[in-house]
């Protein structure tokens, strides 16, 4: 088997970048068991309860070194951009025999000596550029610019990502692979279940489910600006929106999402439910008359995909990569304007639109997505394990 070597991605400061590790470990352990051998590498300094769920996917090999301390990872990345690969962290992964490392926002070096795939989930400081501090900037910018040219294969989430990635960066022309994850479905709670988590969480029977972070680019104050407009208009809509309330790039973002609805007086129409319990998610998505997704930018939703895996409708702002991912089973709206939101809303809500819930809330794909990702995702460890790769010079 060809062993590939994975570090903990995201964490507490981002869910989705950790739920993606954890459903491509699943995915690829389930749909393609003996072909890849995952080898999870973690800190000394990981919290258990990070762990736990990785520690209980049968297939995948863990190994614990301070050599992947949080403490370590400057220096480490200083040494891999100084010297070509940190000699800690090459020697940890020559001794494990990988053949071929997936590499996110560590980069290990132009000279580890062993193939490389770096996932670059999305391009949004370049898109949205005003949302980055000037540092927040040229931290990803470098980060990007290292995984180009220390020679990895690209991989990128969406056809919308790829055309990004092509753009910006020309030299990664004919070096990028497309590799769109999906989600699989653990089948849809039952009808006891949804209405548990949706009394749990003080929810009526009909609302609007939000699971997003509060990031700035999340987009949640279009929605309290809709609902605003419902509201005067007559109409009472509910929203209810989950999720860790920071944005680590605009800390007092969340204060003015709370000052906002107050000043909107949609507090009874927009329900904060803070960051709820994992197995409540699928519940209350079930439960809800659709799913919504207002973001200003994505590189693949996690939020959309886990909505089309149980096929509830959604309503999602008018991104491309929006339209790629959920054309025929959502409602778009103009991300941009309240008044297009508030109107889709209204429509949905009145059952007026033609999203349907349950089995006919998307049409049956032809290709099974969960089995064309891990399908995907293992054509490319073959491409760039049956490569060979010339160490690059290094620039001066």
């Amino acid at each position: 088997m060809t062993r590939i070597a994975f570090t903990l991605i995201g964490g507490k400061a981002w869910t989705g970048g950790y739920n993606y590790l954890l459903n491509l470990l699943r995915v690829i352990t389930q749909r393609h068991p003996g072909v890849l051998q995952p080898v999870l590498f973690f800190g000394t300094d990981i919290d258990s309860d990070d762990a736990r769920p990785f520690q209980s996917i049968a297939g995948v090999e863990i190994v614990t070194s301070p050599c992947m301390n949080a403490d370590r990872r400057t220096a480490s990345l200083l040494r891999s951009l100084v010297l070509g690969a940190d000699p800690a962290t090459r020697r940890l992964l020559h001794e494990h025999r990988i053949d071929v490392v997936f590499e996110n926002a560590q980069f290990h070096g132009a000279r580890l000596g062993i193939p490389a795939i770096a996932w670059i989930p999305d391009f949004q400081h370049r898109e949205l550029p005003h949302l980055f501090s000037r540092a927040a900037w040229w931290k990803r910018e470098l980060g990007f610019r290292a995984q180009i040219h220390g020679g990895r294969a690209i991989m990128l989430s969406s056809g919308d990502a790829r055309d990004g990635c092509e753009r910006y960066y020309p030299t990664t022309v004919g070096r990028t692979h497309l590799v769109r994850f999906a989600v699989p479905s653990a089948g849809r709670p039952d009808a006891a279940t949804v209405q548990a988590a949706r009394e749990a969480h003080g929810l009526p029977e009909r609302f609007f489910y939000l699971p997003n972070q509060f990031w700035q680019h999340k987009n949640h104050l279009l929605v309290i600006e809709a609902l605003a407009l419902l509201k005067q208009e007559g109409h009472s809509v509910v929203v209810a929106a989950s999720g860790k309330q920071l944005d680590p790039y605009r800390p007092d973002h969340f204060q003015r999402i709370t000052e906002r609805l107050t000043t909107t007086g949609v507090a009874n129409e927009f329900r904060l439910l803070g960051l709820i319990p994992y197995e409540h998610v699928a519940p209350l998505m079930v439960g809800s008359v659709a799913v919504l997704n207002p973001s200003l930018f994505e590189g693949w939703s996690t939020t959309v995909e886990e909505a089309r895996a149980l096929r509830v409708p959604l309503v999602l702002s008018d991104l491309a990569v929006h339209q790629e991912q959920a054309s025929g089973m959502a409602r778009f709206f103009d991300r941009t304007s309240a008044r297009s939101l508030a109107d889709a809303l209204l429509e949905v809500w009145r059952g007026q639109d033609t999203l349907k819930a349950g089995d006919a809330a998307a049409p049956t794909p032809a290709i099974d997505p969960v089995q064309r990702f891990a399908d995907d995702f293992v054509d490319l460890v073959r491409q760039v394990t049956s490569q060979r790769h010339p160490t690059p010079k290094a620039s001066t």
